[in-house]
Formats: C-alpha cells, sequence, structure tokens
C-alpha cells in the first residue's frame, strides 16, 4: 500500500481540468412530525440548510481537496446561484473564468429534503436542452487555450445540456494532440461520442443501459457488457463502477481486475461517483496505472457514502484509509480531532441521523475532577458532544505567558480520551485584541445545543446570541467549585517552596 500513499502525496504536483455540467446542490434539513391537514404529506419543519457545488463541480471540489490544481469549464446563469458557485469555486483556489454565462439559461439546481437521514424530496430546476452554439464556441476556445497545462481532462456528463456531442469530439481531438488523457464520467445509451477517450467510468446501470440492457450483476456479466461496450464505443479503458460490490477495470487489452469494497455503513450516495471520478483522475494523473488508480478511487468511494451530503474527500482522509487497511484498528478510543471542515462533515453526518449535537468549549490545560464531572453532565444532554478547545496562543492570550502548561495536541488527546467526548476541535485568537471567544466556530458548526459553564446569562454570551440566530439552544451549567486549574498549578508551587 506504500506505492498508495506515494499517488496521493503526487496530487499536488498535478493539474487537471475538468469539462462538464456544474451544478448547486441544496440540502433542507429538518424533521417530520406530523401530516399535513391539507392533504397525506408529511411536514417537515426545517432545521438548517446547506448549499455545496454538485456536478462537474462536485469534482472539483473533491480534485482540490485531494491537492490538484483545478481548472473547470462550464456554463451558468445569470443568477444567484450561478454568482454563489463561482463564488465557491474561487474558495476553492481554483479560477472561475471558466464558468460561461448563458443569460438565457437557469444555473442547475438541485434542492433535497430530508429527514432524519431520508430524502422526502428533490426539486430540480434546470434547462438541459443543448447549450448555443457560441457558448459552446467559448468553453472550446478556453480549452484550446488552457488544456496544455494539464495533465488529464476529465469531461463530466451529466447530460445537461453543456456536453454535447461535438464538443465532446473536439475536446477529445484537442487532448490528444497535446498528450493530455481523458477520462469521462458517461451519461446516455450511445457511448460512441466518447470515442477516443482513455477511460469512461459507467456505474453498473448505465453499462447496462449502454448495451442494450445486458445482464451486469456478476464479475462475468460484467466482464461481457464491458467487453461489447468497448467494442462499439472506441474507448480504450472502461472501469465500472459497482456500488457495494466495488469496482471492476476492464481494458481494451491489459489485465482484467475486479476490486472488492470494504464493507461500510452507507449514509448517503449523493454525489460519491464524483468522488470515484475525481480519485481516479488525480491518481491517472501522476502516471499511475489503471489498476492502482481504481484501487485508489475504490477507497475514496467508500469514504464518499459514510458522509452525509455531496461529500468531497481530502488527501489526509485517503492516506488515513490506506494506513487503516493496513493495521488492526486499535480498541482503544480517543475523539478524533479534526480542523473545521471535517468537524462540520462529521456533525452534519450526526444530525442528519437525528442525534442532537452539543457543544462546549475551554483550555483545558490540566484536566481534573470539574473538567470531568462538567464533560460528563454536558454529554448527558446531548447525543454527541463537541469539544472546542483553546489552541495555544489562544490560551497565552486569556491566561498569560505562562500558561498552558501543556501544549494543544497533549491537550486534545487527554481530553479526548473521556468518554464524553466524541470530536475535539481547536480555536482561538492568534494575537491580541483578535476575537478569542467561539462565535465564529459556533456559527460555523452550528451545533443543536451550545453549553457553558459558570454564573453567566445567555445574554451575557455573545456566541450564545450567535447560536440562538440559527434556532440552537443554549444551556448555562453550573460549575463544580473549588477545582481550576489555577489552583492546581499554585497548589502545586506552594508545595515546591
Amino acid at each position: 500500500m506504500n506505492n498508495m500513499k506515494d499517488l496521493v502525496e503526487k496530487f499536488q504536483n498535478t493539474t487537471i481540468m475538468v469539462v462538464g455540467d456544474i451544478m448547486l446542490d441544496s440540502f433542507v434539513y429538518g424533521g417530520v412530525s406530523r401530516i399535513s391537514p391539507e392533504g397525506p404529506i408529511p411536514v417537515l419543519s426545517v432545521s438548517r440548510e446547506d448549499t455545496m457545488l454538485g456536478g462537474a463541480g462536485n469534482v472539483v471540489a473533491n480534485l482540490r481537496a485531494m491537492g490538484c490544481t483545478v481548472e473547470i469549464l462550464s456554463v451558468i446563469g445569470q443568477d444567484s446561484a450561478g454568482r454563489e458557485i463561482a463564488d465557491r469555486v474561487e474558495d476553492l483556489g481554483s479560477k472561475s473564468n471558466g464558468l460561461i454565462i448563458d443569460d438565457l439559461r437557469p444555473t442547475i439546481l438541485k434542492t433535497r429534503y430530508l429527514s432524519q437521514n431520508q430524502q422526502l424530496l428533490r426539486v430540480d430546476r434546470e434547462q438541459a436542452n443543448a447549450i448555443d452554439p457560441k457558448i459552446e464556441e467559448k468553453i472550446f476556445d478556453y480549452a484550446s487555450k488552457n488544456v496544455g497545462k494539464a495533465q488529464l481532462l476529465v469531461l463530466s456528463d451529466y447530460g445537461k445540456g453543456t456536453l454535447t456531442p461535438n464538443l465532446i469530439k473536439k475536446l477529445i481531438g484537442l487532448a490528444k494532440k497535446n498528450k493530455v488523457s481523458v477520462v469521462v464520467d458517461p451519461k446516455g445509451k450511445d457511448f460512441s461520442i466518447y470515442k477516443g477517450a482513455n477511460v469512461i467510468t459507467p456505474n453498473r446501470n448505465e453499462l447496462s443501459n449502454a448495451t442494450d440492457g445486458m445482464a451486469v450483476k456478476t464479475d462475468q456479466e460484467i466482464e461481457s457488457a464491458a467487453q461489447a461496450l468497448l467494442k462499439q464505443s472506441g474507448v480504450e479503458n472502461i472501469i465500472a463502477t459497482r456500488s457495494e460490490d466495488g469496482i471492476s477495470v476492464i481494458p481494451k487489452k491489459g489485465e482484467i481486475s475486479h476490486i472488492r469494497t470494504k464493507a461500510r455503513e452507507v449514509y448517503d450516495v449523493s454525489g460519491a461517483g464524483d468522488t470515484v471520478v475525481a480519485a481516479l483522475a488525480a491518481a491517472l494523473s501522476t502516471g499511475a496505472s489503471l489498476a492502482d488508480a481504481a484501487q485508489l478511487a475504490n477507497i475514496a468511494g467508500g469514504l464518499a457514502v459514510a458522509k452525509v451530503g455531496t461529500a468531497i474527500i481530502r488527501d489526509s482522509e485517503l492516506i488515513d484509509a490506506i494506513d487503516h487497511s493496513e493495521t488492526a484498528i486499535s480498541q482503544s478510543r480517543i475523539a478524533t480531532i479534526a480542523d473545521w471542515e471535517s468537524a462540520k462533515e462529521e456533525i452534519r453526518k450526526w444530525q442528519a441521523q437525528g442525534l442532537k449535537v452539543g457543544f462546549t468549549n475551554g483550555c483545558f490545560d490540566i484536566v481534573h475532577y470539574g473538567h470531568v464531572n462538567y464533560l460528563n453532565q454536558a454529554r448527558d444532554n446531548c447525543d454527541r458532544l463537541v469539544l472546542a478547545l483553546n489552541h495555544d496562543k489562544s490560551v497565552k492570550i486569556l491566561k498569560g505567558s505562562d500558561r498552558p502548561i501543556n501544549d494543544q495536541m497533549a491537550r486534545a488527546t487527554v481530553i479526548g480520551a473521556l468518554a464524553s467526548i466524541d470530536l475535539v476541535v481547536f480555536f482561538g485568537a492568534d494575537e491580541e485584541g483578535d476575537d478569542n471567544t467561539p462565535c465564529e466556530i459556533v456559527g460555523y458548526l452550528k451545533p443543536d445545543i451550545l453549553m457553558k459553564g459558570g454564573d453567566y446569562t445567555v445574554d451575557q454570551l455573545p456566541e450564545g446570541q450567535v447560536a440562538l440566530s440559527y434556532g440552537g439552544e443554549v444551556n448555562i451549567m453550573p460549575l463544580y467549585e473549588g477545582y481550576s486549574t489555577t489552583n492546581i498549578i499554585k497548589k502545586s508551587k506552594d508545595q515546591a517552596t
């Protein structure tokens, strides 16, 4: 597996161009406790909403998270969803210059309504006819000027009109001219429009549909259908994604292989195919073999379905998954120490399962009796407890230059070993005068209940106001008197003298 880790580490040296249907995915979460009196339909009480890049945008988001440089070419409308897509692309660290605005075409927006991790309804706002020839020409002109900088071209075809047969043919020809490999995530029944592509990645249903309904359940059936498709389409290799059965690699020349997926709890398959395509493309862009690239893509897909919403997988997650595949899982339990984005994803997954997520914060320099009892009490008020830990610079600002006694990783590891803690995340100011409250992280993570120990009132807590602003709860709990890190340090100094 060391070669897998080496592949991931090479991603940061690659540039990939993605052309296809970009969209904005919206997720509306809530609870259903009654049926509408107006008809036999559930009433969703909305608690929160999330938006993220979908379609070709999700491929871009995954590639950026894995460390690749990415150029995106697509079509958006002159509307708020289009502006949000452009902003999100820029936020990822990619340029939005390749997003061509079509005044006559709305940005594709998919809105999913969920309760208890179950989709109740999806509403699509889109115009799926072929793009105007003038828009098509703009995309090709942009590709012509920039494709030479890339090691690989991804065509992310969602059948929404961006990738017309004519544009596909021209782009594949352009890539071949510039010695750039082409990976296609296909759509439809006629895969001959992708003739010349190095790899196409149909799922099981797409493979069957493209071969007039051939059976695609067993390994042998997958092989037969893929070989038939290779002959009729003119593509060089097929990597068929098979959900819980893994991935099959069927080259025109070479060895066929079937890669099994490690069993995982599946929360949401939204966008998992994009993650597979991104990991495959990233690996191939480094010069990896088809088999190694498929192996890595299979790992990425398994990670993606264990998340909620249109998921992205980071290079660090891939490396961690590779490491865990080589070693037995320890029986000890220490809470994950996460960055803000990873923490938000985990919280979103818990909330989608109907779990109440609690949040508290502090320095926890020397963990003592008062801390342990307070955290146990906090955990009794929720299903999962997130601890925001002041990082070292933040502690110095609060407590003085001789603090903390223990550095942030030591504190996070010790506090994370308590059964009451499910997730640890760092926060705080870097310099004197900066905001040293947890307001920003509370607003970002949006826990269900904010808990604080002390004699405060809700009005005295700025972070409490943040929690209330998005519909969260605030719970002020008593502290255990007589126990503090300051007193412990003083007692130790007194005894030493």
